[in-house]
């Protein structure tokens, strides 16, 4: 499983770094090798074709119905490469592309199960508030460039603060979904998720051009997946 979602991830950054690289030159990102010329597009288109490759098989070794699961999510997120990420749509990929890895996690279990609505719902609401965190820094850069996604529409401000509220509201479906008795280290958990979620609001109003709010997002997103994990006999 690991390695699947390794290789369709990898597949997914490295062509949207191949499809923007003529954005990125001229936006001047330091932070992009293909942009900078640091690394040819030959190789990167190579190294793509080769985790997609790999994608498959690795999935499909989870099952028919886990691999189909997969590969349906990583096809999401090539779809938001290909074209989505212009339009108003942009968050949808990513709706259904963080449920379906949840899905990936239960469906290779004996009967392929599917998880409970809590752990589809916050999936979804992780790569929704992810989207629109990432996208904070470089709004200006990105409707420059005729790129009008949702968060682009509703200006980094308003990005900012929805998508934090999104992460913790996921992180709430962790904790508070499963109707059991919610542990102390799950409040905990919730806590340090929103102190995260609050920062990376915070920054993201500022119109700071710094990472830092998307990074605050991975962190929340990263309590979120230990929370899951935890959750982990709840989830079916």
């Amino acid at each position: 499983m690991a390695a699947a979602v390794a290789s369709g991830q990898l597949s997914i950054g490295w062509s949207n770094d191949l499809l923007d690289r003529r954005r990125d030159e001229q936006a001047g990102r330091v932070d992009k090798p293909l942009a900078t010329g640091e690394v040819s597009p030959g190789l990167v288109v190579r190294a793509c074709a080769l985790a997609v490759v790999l994608c498959v098989p690795l999935s499909l070794a989870s099952g028919v119905v886990a691999g189909t699961a997969h590969l349906a999510a990583v096809a999401g997120g090539w779809a938001y490469n290909l074209g989505l990420k212009r339009t108003v749509l942009s968050a949808l990929p990513y709706a259904v592309s963080f449920g379906l890895l949840t899905a990936f996690a239960t469906l290779g279990l004996p009967g392929s199960p599917w998880p409970q609505p809590w752990a589809l719902g916050a999936g979804a609401l992780l790569g929704v508030g992810a989207h629109f965190l990432n996208v904070v820094p470089d709004v200006d850069q990105d409707l420059a460039a005729g790129v009008r996604g949702l968060p682009q529409r509703l200006g980094a401000r308003r990005s900012a603060v929805l998508g934090a509220v999104l992460l913790w509201v996921a992180c709430g479906l962790v904790v508070l979904g499963p109707g059991a008795p919610v542990p102390g280290w799950a409040l905990a958990g919730l806590g340090v998720a929103a102190l995260t979620a609050s920062s990376a609001a915070v920054l993201g109003r500022r119109r700071t051009t710094s990472r830092a709010p998307f990074l605050l997002a991975v962190a929340t997103a990263a309590v979120a997946v230990a929370l899951i994990v935890a959750r982990g006999s709840d989830l079916t």
